[in-house]
């Protein structure tokens, strides 16, 4: 193969898929498209291999998505967000000129009014080391009745117990939440609730 990697062997066979198949005579063209094909597909791996890291070790949590604005002074979206326990949480997107700014504030105005599984993670503040700014990373639609899975009720009671899986199986017992099946809003701050009243 002299010295080609695998995956980007993979891009190109991709990036030629999505090429189409080659017009006879026009080689050089299609050969063109098809690389710039493959460094865009390389590029957008990278951005998502990175989104996808920060989503691994944002910490996660449910809310009811109130409204989404504009803050003046950063040009970031501003989602407030409302707790099952009734407090209000605000969160910041990135700026909005931006194309993830952009539609991750699109993505919060569609789920105005709804149940969410909010991603968040901590950004520091320019030139203030000791303070950080909550940002979102992602949203995902839990509807009307707040239905959240089974498995990412499970990680988030373990998030709650610091990783002790001990504490956050008994918090879920305590709760007296099923082993399968989706867990209602309610249920998993009672499973929370739990985790803190034992720690």
């Amino acid at each position: 193969m002299g010295g080609v990697d695998i995956s980007h062997h993979s891009l190109v066979i991709a990036a030629a898929q999505a090429a189409g198949p080659c017009p006879p005579g026009e080689e050089a063209t299609w050969g063109r498209r098809v690389h710039g094909l493959t460094v865009d597909l390389y590029l957008i791996a990278q951005q998502a291999g990175q989104d996808i890291e920060r989503l691994e070790s944002a910490r996660t949590f449910i809310a009811f998505l109130e409204k989404v604005e504009i803050e003046e002074s950063s040009r970031r979206g501003l989602v407030t967000l409302r707790l099952p326990s009734g407090e209000s949480e605000p969160i910041r997107t990135e700026h909005a000129d931006t194309d993830r700014g952009r539609v991750l504030i699109e993505r919060a105005r569609s789920l105005e009014g709804r149940w969410v599984l909010v991603y968040r993670y901590n950004e520091q503040k320019t030139r203030q080391r000791n303070q950080s700014v909550r940002m979102l990373a992602h949203l995902m639609d839990l509807g009307v009745d707040a239905a959240v899975p089974n498995t990412t009720a499970k990680k988030m009671v373990l998030q709650e117990a610091g990783g002790d899986v001990v504490r956050a199986q008994e918090a879920w017992m305590a709760a007296g939440l099923p082993g399968t099946g989706p867990i209602s809003a309610d249920q998993l701050e009672q499973a929370r609730a739990a985790v803190r009243e034992a720690g």
